[in-house]
């Protein structure tokens, strides 16, 4: 088994812990989620997972152990999530072949996205998001230690686009109630 493979199943495994933590149960969270990535890693659907989308990117993972930690607040709100949608369409589009530039040949060759990081990074330190200073490390890590072929797979990957998709209907959602919760008492 190869490196790539064994971070796929173990990181797939622990992302499917992470979701079913996310469940409602109270002081049975931590357990169930550590439940669910043993059944995941055994029970095959973290192979499933690895062969739909292959290895998931560090950032994912790495908010799915904050998760299975039960470190809240998560560091992805719905600025970055929001952050995360507006930039997929730039990206995916011309990558999968929409126009004449294709973004994602940059993560092979990555100087350039590695210069236009420097920048974020001392942003996230300014700003002292130490958390995503972090994972913006990890990630890097990930991809100089061959995990990674493309510098963007290490960044983001379908499933982190997915979550910030579904933390972004939570959040219409909630300020779809607020407004229908402003309207009853307006009236």
């Amino acid at each position: 088994m190869t490196l790539t493979a064994a971070y796929g199943l173990l990181a797939h495994g622990l992302i499917f812990g992470a979701f079913a933590a996310l469940l409602p149960l109270g002081e049975f969270r931590p357990r169930v989620g550590l439940a669910a990535t043993t059944i995941a890693l055994i029970g095959g659907i973290a192979p499933a997972l690895h062969g739909v989308f292959g290895p998931p990117s560090p950032t994912l993972l790495l908010l799915a152990l904050l998760q299975l930690a039960n470190r809240t607040p998560s560091p992805l709100t719905w600025p970055i999530a929001r952050g995360l949608l507006l930039f997929a369409p730039w990206f995916y589009l011309p990558a999968l072949g929409a126009g004449g530039f294709d973004p994602y040949a940059l993560g092979y060759q990555p100087w350039p996205l590695l210069a236009a990081l420097a920048p974020v990074a001392a942003v996230l330190y300014w700003k002292r998001q130490t958390q995503w200073l972090g994972i913006l490390a990890v990630d890097l890590a990930s991809y100089a230690a061959g995990i990674h072929a493309n510098l963007w797979d290490a960044l983001f990957d379908p499933l982190l686009l997915l979550l910030a998709f579904g933390l972004g209907c939570r959040q219409a959602y909630i300020a779809f109630r607020l407004r229908q919760l402003t309207a009853k008492t307006g009236s």
